[in-house]
Parts: structure tokens; C-alpha cells; sequence
């Protein structure tokens, strides 16, 4: 039975990456187009939604969203969500409609094909630059300028011990969103762990619970207090981890 489970695991590993693949490869000339002027970004994000479903459907995943609130559209927003998955990604360009830009690790820009749109049209940042840290708030704050939302995981990366439920969270995200006083919206993924972690032999196709949470306001809080801060994160992170222990 175990020698099944093994070969199944690989293969199935394997048609992920041949499907994130073949949409790219479908959409490769319209992609590029969208790209070549930063107002244009819309266009693209149309795209990656559509890439991002298509990888969920052919892999087996589906996916159920309980919500607090209505998003609205036409207003910029901070995502925040846990990060135990490849799959974050893509569920989460699934689930919100409103065009968000991602704030993402740079290493990511070496997986090959992904990683030519990603780096084009992500906000990257190496973690051990402090140069590059400072560089993504400038960039934020063009793209929330152009009437875009950000997306962060701030617990700055998928935690090496799975065990963990959900990491510290970094201050990031929740600067970024004091600065330029726009709601946070906590989001819980449930099961991504457990559909697809960066445990290579582990994972099945199936159910992907998302709760998308009230928004935590940032009116009249500032970077400069650093006790405002800590408050906002906090009370993210309770959200989310409440939400966690009820899987």
C-alpha cells in the first residue's frame, strides 16, 4: 500500500508543476503584453486568477469561502493570511476579485517560467537586504497609489516545523497598512497543510477551506507609535489563529 501512496504522491507532484506550467504557456503573448506598462497590471491580474483556478481544478482542489464582510471593490486593501503552501498562492488569487499585488520572497524568482512574471510583477524582497526592505514600502506605495490592494504572509515564510501552527508574525505588512491607513483583512486558509505542504510526499487533492475575516482598522494609528503596531498585529494574529485551532 505504502509503495502506491509513494508512487501517487510523485506523480501527482509532478502534474503540479506540468499545470502551473501550461497555462503560462497558453496565455505566454497576452501575459507579456499585460506587462509592459504598470497600469495595465489589471489585465494581468485577470490572467493569474484564471492560472490560479486552473491549477486548483486540475490538481483536485476545491475550495469553500465563509466571509465576515463584503469586499469592496475600487478599495485598497491589505491581505494577510498563514503560509503553509505553495497553494497559498494560488487560492488566494482565486478568492479575491479585488487586484492585489503580492509582497513575496525573492528566491522565488528562480523557478523557471513562474518566476519571469513574478519578479515583473510582484514586490520582491531579500529579508537579509535592509536596503530591499526599505525599497518595498516605496514600491507599495505606487501600486496603492494606482488603486491596488497588497498582499502579504507575514509570518515571512512557510515554518520549517509543520507542527507549528501558525509562526510570529513580522511587523511588515502591518506598517505598511498604518502608513497608508487601509484596512487589514485577515484571511485563514484551513487545509492547505494538510492538501499540500512543502513535505514532498504528503498531500491529497480536496476540500480548501478559506474564512476571510472582518478587516482590522488602521485609522489614526501610526508607524511612529510602535505600541500601535504591535496592537494591530496582534489582533491579526488572534484572528487567524483562533480560526486555525478550529480545523
Amino acid at each position: 500500500m505504502k509503495i502506491f501512496k509513494i508512487i501517487f504522491w510523485v506523480l501527482w507532484r509532478i502534474w503540479f508543476y506540468i499545470m502551473m506550467a501550461i497555462p503560462i504557456l497558453v496565455m505566454f503573448p497576452f501575459l507579456v503584453v499585460s506587462i509592459l506598462r504598470e497600469t495595465w497590471y489589471p489585465y494581468f491580474f485577470v490572467m493569474a486568477r484564471i492560472w490560479a483556478k486552473f491549477i486548483l481544478f486540475t490538481c483536485g482542489f476545491y475550495y469553500k469561502v465563509d466571509a465576515d464582510f463584503e469586499i469592496e471593490m475600487n478599495k485598497s486593501y491589505m491581505f494577510v493570511a498563514n503560509h503553509t503552501s505553495m497553494t497559498d498562492i494560488m487560492l488566494t488569487l482565486a478568492v479575491v476579485r479585488n487586484p492585489f499585488v503580492f509582497v513575496g520572497k525573492v528566491e522565488l524568482a528562480k523557478i523557471p517560467l513562474f518566476g519571469f512574471f513574478y519578479k515583473r510583477t510582484c514586490i520582491l524582497v531579500d529579508r537579509k537586504s535592509s536596503r530591499s526592505r526599505m525599497e518595498v514600502f516605496n514600491r507599495a506605495e505606487k501600486r496603492l497609489n494606482q488603486g491596488l490592494s497588497i498582499c502579504i504572509f507575514p509570518e515571512g515564510g512557510v515554518p520549517a516545523d509543520e507542527s507549528i501552527v501558525l509562526d510570529e508574525f513580522k511587523d511588515g505588512a502591518f506598517r505598511l497598512a498604518i502608513e497608508h491607513q487601509i484596512p487589514i483583512v485577515p484571511m485563514t486558509f484551513m487545509d492547505n497543510k494538510k492538501r499540500f505542504s512543502y513535505t514532498f510526499m504528503s498531500g491529497s487533492p480536496g476540500l480548501m477551506r478559506v474564512f476571510i475575516h472582518k478587516p482590522v482598522p488602521t485609522a489614526g494609528k501610526t508607524i511612529e507609535n510602535k505600541k500601535d503596531i504591535k496592537e494591530v498585529k496582534e489582533e491579526v494574529r488572534a484572528v487567524i489563529h483562533d480560526q486555525l485551532l478550529k480545523a
